[in-house]
This record gives C-alpha cells, sequence and structure tokens, in this order.
C-alpha cells in the first residue's frame, strides 16, 4: 500500500484523486522493489563505467565487450519472497524472468548461475524449500536449453523463514546490433507477445517490498507468478528471430508491475497510450487493474513502426505465440490507460516512473564481533565436522538436477569458476558472498566478496570484466540494516574502483525477514562476475607437486565454518589487499602452477580436501589457525619446482602423494584423514540434501 505520505503528495501533485488503476500503478512502481527508493542515492555511488561497457546500469541488462564480434549481455535478479511462499514456483519464474531480461536486449541467452541461501537443513520446512526451490531452478532451466553452470549454497539461520533466490544470466549479442529498452519514435505502436494475461502474480512487487507474515503462504500465493518453460523457449526464439529482422527498436519484459512496469519505463522518453481492453487475455472478466498488474510470465513488449506491426505478428504466429497491438508511442510526456474507449489512467509519465520521493532511513553502526573463544573437541573432530558442514561438502545432488552440457559450450564446471567456450576465448564465471562475515564487518566483508570473486576467476587465469549484484538486506528501517546496506554498498564500491571492474547492473532486494521465525537475514551483497582469458581446464596435481601457500594467515575466525560449528567467535577477516590476485592470476596464465585454487569456507583444510585429498602436510604454527582461519586473499597452489614461485611470497606447506591426507603439526603428532574418512565427510551434506 502506498503511504499516507506518498499518497498526499500524489493528491496535491495531480490536484484530484487517483482512480484505482493509477493507485495500483504508484502502489507498484513506487514500491521498493521497482523504485530502489532507499537505496538510488547510494548505487549512484557505485564505478558503473569502463572501455568495455557499452551499456551500464538503467535497463534490463547491461552489455558489455567480449571480443570484437562478441558482447555479452548480463543481469542479476532476486526472487525471494515468492520462493518461501512457492518453491518451485518461485524459482522456476525466477529463472525465466532474468532470462527475458538478457532476451530484452536482442541476446541469446547462453548461461546462469544461481546463489542460493537457505535456513539449516535440521528443519524439515527448510528441506522442503531447499528442494522445491533447487528443482525449480532446474526444471526451468533444463526445459529452455539454459544450462545453469555456477551457483553457491549457504545455509545459516537468519534464512529461516526468508530464503533469498538470486539468478544471473548471461547471453551474447552482436555490439552493433543489441536493442535498449527505452522507445524511439512517437507514433510507433507498442506489440504484447507471448502468454496470455491471467490474474497470476497481482501484486508482485509490492508483495516483494514487504516482509513475510505468519500467513504469507496461505495469502500470498496469488502474488506468485506460474510459469510456462515450453512458452518461453518459444518466446526465446521468436523475439531473436524478430530482432534479427532489424526492425525491433526497443524490447522490454513484462516482470515487476507487469504490463504497467513495462510500458511506463518503456515509454518515458516520450509518452504512451496503453489499450488495456487489446490485451489477449486467459480469463474472462479482467479489470483494467487486473489487465495492467497481472505479472503472468513468458510476456516480451516490443516497439515497431506502424507498417511493421504484420511482420512481427507473423513471425509470432509461426511460432505459435500469441500477440496483440496494445498501444503507440506518443510526443506528450503522459501514460494513458483507456480501456473500451473509457480513459482509466492518465499521468505525467515523469511522475510514475521517476518521482518517487527518496527515503532516508536512521543508520545506528553495530559491533558483533565477539572474542576468540578456543574449541575444546579434538582437532581431527573438528577437521571432520567442518567437511561435513553443508557450505564445505559436495553439492552433487543439486549440480545433478541441473542440465550443465546443453548448448555445448561448457569446458569446465568443477573449479573455482566455472569456464565456457565463446570463439576459442574463455568467459569464467563466478559468483556468491560470505554473509556471515560481511555481518560482522559490512564495509570489509562486501569489498571482500569482490576480491573473492576475483580470485576464483584468477585461478583459471582470467581477468575481471564486470560485475553484477543483488543487495539482498532485511528491513531498512531498522536502523542497524540501514547502516548495513551503506556499509555493504560503499565497501563493495571501494574495491571494485581499485581492481577497476565496473559494476554494470544489479537488483536490490529489501525487507527479507519472517515474523514467523522472528528472523532477518544476514546482509548478502551477493555478486556474479564474468571474466575472459584462455580457455583452461585443471589437470589433478602430480605426486611430487609442491603445495605451496600465497598470502598471509591471520586468526580471523568470525563468521567461519569453524565459528558456525563451535561458536568460537574471533575477528572477521579485514579488506583483502587484492595485489595478491594479479599475481596469482600471473603464476596461472604464464604456465608457473600446475594447479591453483583460493582459500575461502572452511580455510585451507577445504583447499585441501578439494586440490590435493592425497598429500602430506606440515604446519609451522597453530593447527586452528593454520587448518580453519579464513583470512581473504590467499591460494594454495602446486607446482613442479619453487623456483617458479621466485619472487612470490609464498610457504611451502607439503606435496602431493600418499595414501591419505597427513598433516603433520608444530607441537608434535599428526592428523591422518583416510580417503574413506574424507569421502564420508564431504558426502554428509548431499545425503540430508535428499528430502
Amino acid at each position: 500500500m502506498l503511504s499516507a505520505q506518498d499518497l498526499a503528495l500524489l493528491r496535491k501533485t495531480l490536484k484530484r484523486d487517483l482512480t484505482d488503476v493509477e493507485l495500483a500503478c504508484f502502489e507498484n512502481l513506487w514500491s521498493e522493489h521497482c523504485s530502489y527508493r532507499s537505496t538510488r542515492h547510494l548505487l549512484r555511488t557505485l564505478p558503473t563505467e569502463g572501455p568495455g561497457v557499452l551499456l551500464g546500469p538503467g535497463d534490463d541488462a547491461a552489455i558489455v565487450q567480449f571480443s570484437d564480434t562478441c558482447a555479452l549481455a548480463v543481469g542479476m535478479e532476486s526472487h525471494n519472497h515468492p520462493s518461501y511462499v512457492d518453491p518451485y514456483d518461485g524459482a522456476a519464474t525466477g529463472v525465466g524472468g532474468i532470462v527475458r531480461d538478457i532476451l530484452s536486449m536482442g541476446a541469446r541467452p547462453i548461461a546462469l548461475m544461481d546463489p542460493l541461501y537457505f535456513g539449516p537443513l535440521e528443519s524439515e520446512k527448510n528441506r522442503y524449500i531447499f528442494e522445491h526451490v533447487v528443482a525449480g531452478v532446474g526444471g526451468y532451466g533444463n526445459c529452455i536449453g539454459v544450462p545453469v553452470v555456477r551457483g553457491e549454497l549457504v545455509f545459516e539461520s537468519s534464512y529461516s523463514g526468508n530464503p533469498l533466490v538470486n539468478v544471473i544470466c548471461i547471453g551474447t549479442v552482436d555490439p552493433d546490433r543489441y536493442i535498449t529498452a527505452r522507445v524511439k519514435k512517437p507514433g510507433n505502436h507498442l506489440v504484447l507477445i507471448g502468454s496470455s494475461t491471467g490474474r497470476d502474480g497481482l501484486g508482485g512487487a509490492s508483495f516483494a517490498s514487504r516482509d513475510l507474515a505468519e500467513d504469507a503462504e496461505a495469502a500470498d500465493r496469488p502474488s506468485v507468478q506460474i510459469g510456462d518453460p515450453y512458452t518461453e523457449k518459444l518466446l526465446i526464439d521468436a523475439i531473436l528471430a524478430m530482432a534479427e529482422t532489424g526492425k525491433v527498436l526497443s524490447c522490454r519484459d513484462l516482470g515487476a508491475a507487469g504490463l504497467a512496469g513495462a510500458s511506463s519505463e518503456m515509454a518515458s522518453t516520450f509518452g504512451a497510450v496503453i489499450h488495456a481492453d487489446r490485451v489477449h487475455l486467459r480469463e474472462a472478466g479482467m479489470t483494467p487493474r487486473e489487465i495492467m498488474l497481472a505479472e503472468s510470465q513468458e510476456r516480451m513488449l516490443v516497439e515497431v513502426a506502424p507498417e511493421d506491426v504484420p511482420l512481427i505478428g507473423a513471425i509470432a504466429e509461426r511460432y505459435d505465440l500469441a500477440w496483440s497491438d496494445i498501444g503507440e508511442v506518443v510526443a506528450e510526456p503522459r501514460y494513458i490507460v483507456k480501456f473500451h474507449g473509457e480513459v482509466v489512467a492518465d499521468l505525467p509519465i515523469d511522475l510514475l516512473v521517476g518521482g518517487v520521493p527518496p527515503c532516508f532511513w536512521e543508520k545506528n553502526p553495530y559491533s558483533a564481533e565477539r572474542p576468540f573463544s578456543r574449541p575444546g573437541a579434538p582437532l581431527k573432530d573438528l577437521v571432520l565436522s567442518v567437511l561435513a558442514h553443508p557450505d564445505v561438502a559436495r553439492k552433487d545432488w543439486v549440480y545433478e538436477q541441473y542440465d550443465k552440457d546443453v548448448q555445448v559450450r561448457s569446458v569446465s564446471l568443477v573449479h573455482d569458476a566455472a569456464v565456457l567456450r565463446l570463439e576459442d576465448i574463455a568467459l569464467v564465471l563466478s559468483c556468491g558472498c560470505n554473509p556471515s562475515q560481511i555481518f560482522l564487518k559490512p564495509y570489509d566483508g562486501a569489498a571482500n566478496a569482490v576480491v573473492e570473486n576475483a580470485s576464483n576467476l584468477a585461478c583459471l587465469g582470467a581477468e575481471p570484466l564486470c560485475i553484477v549484484d543483488c543487495l539482498n538486506f532485511a528491513s531498512p528501517e531498522h536502523p542497524e540494516v540501514a547502516w548495513q546496506i551503506e556499509q555493504c554498498v560503499l565497501g563493495m564500491g571501494e574495491m571494485a574502483r581499485k581492481m577497476g571492474i565496473p559494476i554494470v547492473g544489479g537488483n536490490v532486494s529489501l525487507y527479507n525477514e519472517s515474523d514467523e521465525f522472528d528472523t532477518r537475514i544476514m546482509p548478502t551483497p551477493s555478486i556474479g562476475m564474468l571474466g575472459r582469458g584462455d580457455v583452461r581446464r585443471w589437470a589433478a596435481p602430480i605426486e611430487g607437486d609442491l603445495l605451496a601457500l600465497i598470502g598471509r594467515t591471520l586468526p580471523d575466525f568470525g563468521g567461519s565454518v569453524l565459528d558456525a560449528l563451535t561458536g568460537c567467535g574471533g575477528p572477521a577477516p579485514s579488506m583483502a589487499d587484492p595485489a595478491v590476485v594479479t599475481t596469482v592470476r600471473d603464476l596461472v596464465t604464464t604456465g608457473s602452477v600446475t594447479s591453483a585454487t583460493d582459500l575461502s569456507r572452511g580455510g585451507l583444510l577445504a583447499a585441501l580436501a578439494k586440490v590435493s585429498p592425497r598429500s602430506k602436510v606440515v604446519l609451522s604454527g597453530d593447527p586452528l589457525e593454520e587448518l580453519f582461519s579464513e583470512t581473504c586473499g590467499r591460494f594454495l597452489v602446486t607446482v613442479r619446482d619453487e623456483a617458479a614461485l621466485t619472487g612470490v611470497r609464498h610457504r611451502i606447506i607439503g606435496t602431493v602423494g600418499g595414501d591419505a591426507l597427513t598433516i603433520r603439526l608444530e607441537e608434535g603428532g599428526s592428523i591422518v584423514i583416510t580417503p574413506e574418512e574424507l569421502d564420508g565427510a564431504l558426502s554428509t551434506t548431499t545425503r540430508t540434501m535428499r528430502y
């Protein structure tokens, strides 16, 4: 609902009461989900330009140069609230929506990533949500033939009652032929293509701009859209065929706020008249308000010259898609909706689209770090517990549900980042963040999310091209949350500037909290990063290779997996020095190392289990710090000869080979983790995931 202040402002500006259609338009387009009214001033501080950025924030997706003949369209969205109310359809339509964002640029979708955040798996309800979200992502992506090549899974109690389902899509387009979402000329027509409009998804934008109440599942189910991936596949082929004609002048996906959102934002450079009675409908008796605000899926709006409408209609029919000529671009800056000749909305378009007053919230800094308390459990028990933690253990059950090889571009998907082949160049993809550490140090933690993803790219020799983000937070009306938002945006922006990586687009999702579980999510500025490099596929290190640790290790246990298991506390990692990322990328590109992985969740222990599960390691300091610290900006590499690391600050910690992972301690004694113990620990979560 509009606030009393917003409603008073509108009545004063328009000098009249609003119609029900106008009220619904403002309620949705002025919602936090659509307008970013609490964060727009912060988003303007982010670095958005770079030599390869052809189109930055403000459209359905960004366009970034990849090669002389290929550009990438990239976008990131959230579907958090719908995925709690209806996990399968909420996640599926999240995939469908981000794919259409890429499609609206005239780009062919080629890959998806899905950073996902859930409550602990011990809860039956959390397991149910988790299982059906994964099934929704996989089911929709598999049906439309777009592979899910990368993702992230985080399990933490603050996401009980409010999971986060973030999705990233990447597409390819000719750098000289991409389409934008702003209309070009008065007199052109607006043509709606795709599924018929029904009542599903009504109020979705305003629903996504409030917290989830106890009765959310029953009361809010009508706000969740229902997807049809088979229609989406036809829509992909049809829109690409239309784009190929050169007759599509602008295009926009119908997402949040439905036809009202897409048509008003698309026409905001001029104005538009929309004939709601011309929209092809699934249900009889729909009101103008329902027609304009429904968020039925698999629909696109295109601008074409009047003489080209029959051509576009014929292409739609060739793909068995319905279409309607539903409006015109007008020179007067007004947004007019007619229904059987009667004007049901007549608004200044700049007031509707850009006139929302900003919100500034009180901010309250906090300190949540606790002194370190040494766990009393035996070291080997801690080792096996950390390896079995769901943030560290294998996720095979999830990844096996995704068709990763469709479109036959995938080169390697099992290492630090996904590698796809485009024109014999590697497109390298990474995503995610560490919410537990960000909660403790919002500024440094968000900066380290940039370093972490760039580190994943560096391990495959890739240079970052751009970042997209999804800024997930609880209600900004809490002063502590408002402070988190500010610190995260500023920290992420500082590191992006230091590393020269433009932030080209993204999404803000606020009010992620649950009355039912009395939870607020941890600050989760999840990011996706794209990079370019040589096509590379790491082989397993061979016996006799040296294990080397690059980067300084500190007792950074706060927000670590060890902290999650034992409550040990300790400081969270401070902002990392990004110079080490460049160093490791150079080592990889020159062939100086035989493998590389960065240290993140689970610290050195998790990296050893991934890179060299059979090896002999010697620790020179406190074993807790050596094995479990999660200091950012560190790498485990293997080399044939230590001379390959000349000039690089490093420490040789062992050799590859042997019958087990044998860790010798400085104070004497050793820990031996047999292959059977390692496999048992790493497989624990996969077994638990089977609901």
